[in-house]
């Protein structure tokens, strides 16, 4: 079933700022594939911070493209990098009362947009800041922002994540931003952290109790309920279209 929220989200689809600067008369996207379908990355690969960077500018490079995007629901072999993304050990099942594995985080709730450190990130609908943190793991977001919009009576959250720590160190909650206000930049690895620089865009419907984070990525086995609580960011980006 279709939510509210995606109904609001796909009606008001064209009028949303851009998140970055893309011309699609003029750039290209590249669509990035984190799966284990992508025979060209190794996992030591990704798990080096300068390796997998180097990658990630070499595919924009050869292919002339300005930004690389893509990710939403992907299964992503590429958390494995980080311990982050594991869940806390055996634990014993309530239905069958066995003894069951850990099971890892790989469903990605965001669209990723790769680029150059220090790329503008723009507010594509107005709202207030909700939270922010600096979450300063290995594979975390690194530096965090969540605003907080209502559109037709709808409420909801847009999350950008692995921004530069700059971006935050001013930042007042409750202030209210305009569509189209610059918010943010992509973040160097030791503030983003230590990725390869670029925006984790999410929606989410409801934020619960959480401030400054949320997850951006979740297991298969919860990945139904994730997936309706995220939409797909694209109802906002109005990106893929063009890749």
């Amino acid at each position: 079933m279709i939510s509210l929220l995606n109904n609001v989200l796909q009606k008001n689809r064209l009028n949303f700022h851009n998140v970055v600067n893309f011309n699609p008369a003029e750039n290209k996207l590249f669509p990035f594939n984190f799966t284990d379908t992508n025979t060209e990355l190794l996992p030591g690969d990704i798990a080096d911070t300068a390796v997998f960077s180097r990658y990630i500018n070499y595919k924009l490079q050869s292919t002339g493209c300005k930004y690389g995007i893509g990710g939403y629901g992907e299964d992503r072999v590429l958390y494995k990098r980080s311990d982050l993304f594991d869940t806390t050990g055996p634990k014993n099942s309530t239905i069958t009362n066995k003894i069951e594995q850990p099971e890892a985080r790989t469903i990605h709730l965001g669209i990723d947009i790769w680029g150059p450190a220090g790329t503008k990130v723009y507010i594509p609908l107005g709202g207030t800041v909700h939270s922010f943190a600096f979450n300063d793991n290995f594979g975390d977001y690194g530096a965090t922002i969540i605003l907080q919009h209502q559109l037709e009576t709808i409420t909801f959250y847009t999350l950008y994540g692995h921004l530069s720590r700059a971006d935050i160190a001013n930042m007042q909650e409750g202030k209210f931003l305009n569509r189209g206000e610059l918010l943010a930049h992509f973040g160097e690895p030791a503030d983003n952290g230590n990725w390869p620089p670029h925006l984790h865009f999410q929606i989410i419907e409801d934020l619960r109790i959480k401030r400054g984070d949320y997850p951006g990525v979740c297991t298969k086995s919860e990945s139904k309920m994730y997936l309706e609580n995220c939409p797909d960011p694209d109802l906002i980006l109005n990106m893929l279209q063009f890749v």
